[in-house]
């Protein structure tokens, strides 16, 4: 899952720890980051961390996520930490989903609105 994710993003997959149950990541310019994974039998989430002092503070999002409620697979906590590290990257910070459905929200509301003002200012 870890490398079909590097064939996709500008990471490549530098080191896999089998014992630690770590992989290590790293980006130019200078962005890296390693997950821990869970051990089936323990239960555990996976964890996210940067031994950069400028990469972490990005990794917020994911750290997030990884907190939030349900269980997560590898693919989706590496998507977080991508969209979390765009800027860092030089690609543009944009959910496009969320972009969409801001949008979608602000065009239904605008007729709404129109249609109640012409309902008053014809009374």
């Amino acid at each position: 899952a870890a490398e079909r994710w590097c064939a996709r993003t500008p990471f490549q997959l530098i080191a896999a720890e089998e014992t630690e149950r770590r992989m290590d990541f790293y980006a130019e310019p200078g962005v890296s980051f390693y997950v821990l994974c869970p051990e089936a039998a323990c239960g555990d989430g996976f964890h996210v961390w940067s031994e950069s002092e400028d990469c972490l503070p990005f990794l917020q999002l994911a750290q997030d996520y990884i907190s939030s409620c349900g269980k997560k697979t590898l693919q989706e906590i590496l998507e977080k930490v991508f969209k979390s590290f765009r800027p860092l990257l030089g690609l543009p910070d944009i959910d496009d989903d969320a972009f969409e459905e801001y949008n979608a929200d602000v065009e239904e509301e605008e007729p709404e609105a129109d249609h109640q003002q012409m309902g008053v200012s014809q009374q």
